[in-house]
């Protein structure tokens, strides 16, 4: 590897974006990509915030954000990937989209190129089947958490083909980002997503139970665990939609201890899901 990488990342949402940011703040050279000109405007601006916030706090240096976020290009087209030594895809946690995205970074990139997917659930020789197996060697997980600016954390999970050189890389670029990476076995959910549901689930039951409020079982998590943020915090930050889903995907995979709680589906349906503006648990 380089010491100056150049990165791709599919996926402008609240993971790509910021995976994107934490890469050009090392100095790499990254291109962006999502389906509209939209949506990476929106990222763009998203991360300008975040790079203020982080200089008003002494993490960053105001004089290196135009140099920063000026690292960052984007691009709705996925054929400008060609030069790329690592594409990173961070596209919504279905195997189907993830599958379409897949199949036309393989295309588009260099022989050479690594794939990484950032899945959070779906086991990466699952999604190692929608490329060519001549890029199989080069396909990787690398499960960053979110979010990512903040977590040190990156779970590197080699499918049944990936090659030691390709963990070798993976594990090197994410401690050249500032990034601890752990080595995961290929499962469902891989390890910290396991511990985390788990909790997360009854955590909801409890609420169910009328044992405790949502507000009083974060405090409880911070106070008595040690938890930077409650579990119902973290419903609110990350959705309740995406941890149903992940909840439903480790369900199918593992059973009863994976069951989503009632609850947590009556409120996604009534819109209660939380992300930016919208109601959650705590707000």
């Amino acid at each position: 590897m380089t010491t100056k990488s150049r990165v791709g990342v599919v996926g402008a949402g609240l993971m790509g974006a910021e995976i994107a940011f934490v890469h050009a703040l090392a100095g790499h050279g990254v291109i962006l990509s999502d389906r509209t000109a939209e949506v990476l405007d929106a990222a763009v601006d998203r991360l300008s915030t975040i790079y203020d916030k982080g200089a008003a706090k002494g993490a960053y240096e105001q004089s290196r954000k135009a140099e920063v976020l000026g690292a960052i290009r984007t691009t709705t087209d996925l054929s400008e990937f060609g030069d790329r030594d690592i594409v990173i895809e961070a596209v919504f946690e279905r195997e189907d989209v993830k599958a379409e995205v897949l199949a036309t970074l393989d295309a588009a990139c260099a022989p050479s190129c690594i794939i990484a997917t950032n899945t959070s659930t779906i086991p990466i020789t699952v999604l190692a089947s929608h490329v060519t197996e001549a890029r199989r060697g080069r396909f990787v997980g690398m499960h960053y958490f979110s979010p990512v600016s903040r977590m040190k954390l990156v779970e590197v999970i080699p499918a049944l083909d990936t090659s030691e050189a390709t963990v070798e890389f993976a594990m090197t670029l994410c401690a050249a980002v500032g990034k601890q990476p752990i080595r995961i076995k290929d499962v469902t959910g891989f390890a910290v997503n396991r511990l985390l549901h788990v909790m997360m689930i009854e955590a909801v039951r409890l609420v169910e139970e009328g044992v405790a409020t949502p507000e009083d079982i974060d405090l409880a998590c911070k106070l008595g665990l040690g938890h930077p943020m409650g579990p119902f915090e973290l419903m609110d930050a990350t959705t309740s939609s995406l941890c149903l889903q992940a909840q439903q995907i480790m369900f199918d995979a593992y059973g009863e201890r994976f069951r989503p709680r009632p609850l947590l589906k009556q409120r996604i349906q009534a819109g209660y899901v939380g992300g930016r503006g919208r109601k959650g648990w705590r707000r």
